[in-house]
């Protein structure tokens, strides 16, 4: 397992019917992902970039194709084995930070550790490392509504990357923030992934946040081009 990339995915394909008819969204999508690499995953809205981030989580299954993770079969796993590997192997940073309101920063980054049965005092320990390390340091025991939009997003992004997961998917993490609140995440996300060596997929409309990416892919018509 340890020289399977971090994510690939194969032949992904996937239609929706509306009004009785077909809508092919994927046709034949690949990725493969390594350790570290990070990839930008754009095009215009409605081509099905959300529902292939969806998928490569395991929470949507494709009509055919398959996806691995850290060369574990995602696709063809049972609810209860996708739920551990995406805790096991994965982060998520949305558009919507999705805190939990009524717990402190600390707390919202140590919680999906805690919940998962880890050691208090380790847990807390890396998430006061991890929201210094996107300089909410001094941030630690402020609320969701104690912070500005781009300071609630650095700690969703150090909540993602708490369980130093090897694959990151990102879905429009910039989207609600202005240019300077969307670089300082972006400045987070990048000292993280290089931190942690986690490979990253982020779906965007941000042609600022997709320049900084290894790799653009476009979707289109189903498919995903260079």
């Amino acid at each position: 397992m340890s020289d399977a990339p971090a994510l690939r995915c194969r032949g992904i394909a996937k239609h929706y019917v509306q009004g009785g008819a077909r809508i092919e969204v994927l046709t034949e999508a690949e990725i493969a992902l390594a350790a570290g690499e990070r990839l930008a995953i754009v095009g215009r809205s409605g081509v099905g970039k959300s529902t292939l981030l969806h998928i490569l989580a395991g929470l949507m299954d494709p009509d055919a194709g398959s996806v691995q993770v850290c060369g574990h079969d995602i696709t063809t796993a049972g609810a209860a084995r996708r739920a551990a590997l995406r805790n096991a192997h994965m982060g998520f940073v949305y558009q919507l930070h999705h805190l939990l309101p009524e717990f402190t920063a600390l707390e919202n980054v140590a919680m999906p550790r805690l919940v998962a049965g880890a050691a208090f005092g380790e847990v807390v320990a890396d998430a006061r490392a991890l929201l210094a390390a996107v300089g909410l340091g001094h941030r630690v025991a402020h609320r969701p509504h104690e912070l500005s939009g781009g300071e609630r997003q650095r700690v969703a992004v150090a909540r993602a990357l708490a369980g130093r997961p090897a694959v990151v998917l990102a879905d429009e993490p910039t989207g609600n923030l202005d240019r300077a609140s969307a670089a300082q995440a972006l400045d987070a996300v990048d000292a993280l992934i290089a931190d942690t060596g986690a490979a990253l997929i982020v779906v965007t409309h941000d042609e600022a946040l997709a320049a900084r990416m290894d790799r653009i892919a476009v979707l289109e018509d189903g498919r995903l081009a260079a």
